[in-house]
């Protein structure tokens, strides 16, 4: 399937609505304010996530690496990576990785953050990557990881997320990022 435009959006009634029965809301986490969109239901159900994997894997079909953010992004990209025959790339928090990192501040919804990649060791040069994230609300968390692909030499063919919260506008913020989204609330 692939990226066709830069608002690409998956839409495939039947799997958003599975992902919505499987995705427990949790008010004022980590913070006050905040709804945490938690999918351990979704990646403990076989058939749930086995079309979450098919559905990305024909999104990210074509691209060299598989890039996850952590760390739910990081557990779906490595089936995803598995699903294609891919590589698969983690993008960590800051401080779990040793120097020399590259890496990317960036502002979510309940405060600062950074990313981080390493820095050596690893020729992203002229690699075409998709992103796998597991939510895309602000847009903040996909903004900073394209950022440091690209910073790094890779060639960003767009990002894929389980559940896209359209009221926070990440989607405009992160433009012109191509997003295919598989669920939207």
């Amino acid at each position: 399937m692939g990226f066709d435009a830069v608002t690409d959006i998956r839409e495939d009634a039947a799997l958003a609505d599975l992902i919505a029965s499987l995705t427990r809301d949790v008010s004022n986490f980590p913070q006050r304010g905040v709804q945490f969109k938690d999918l351990t239901p979704l990646f403990a159900d076989r058939t749930a996530m086995n079309a979450v994997i098919d559905a990305l894997a024909s999104i990210a079909a074509g691209s060299d690496l598989v890039a996850g953010i952590e760390s739910r992004g990081s557990l779906v990209a490595a089936a995803v990576a598995a699903r294609l025959g891919t590589g698969v790339l983690s993008i960590r928090k800051e401080g779990k990785l040793p120097p020399p990192v590259l890496r990317e501040k960036y502002t979510r919804e309940y405060g600062p953050a950074a990313i981080e990649i390493p820095a050596d060791g690893l020729d992203l040069r002229g690699t075409s990557i998709t992103i796998i994230d597991d939510v895309l609300a602000t847009g903040g968390t996909l903004g900073a990881a394209n950022r440091l692909l690209e910073r790094a030499g890779a060639n960003v063919t767009g990002a894929a997320v389980l559940v896209e919260i359209t009221a926070l506008g990440g989607r405009e913020a992160i433009a012109p990022l191509a997003v295919a989204s598989l669920s939207r609330v």
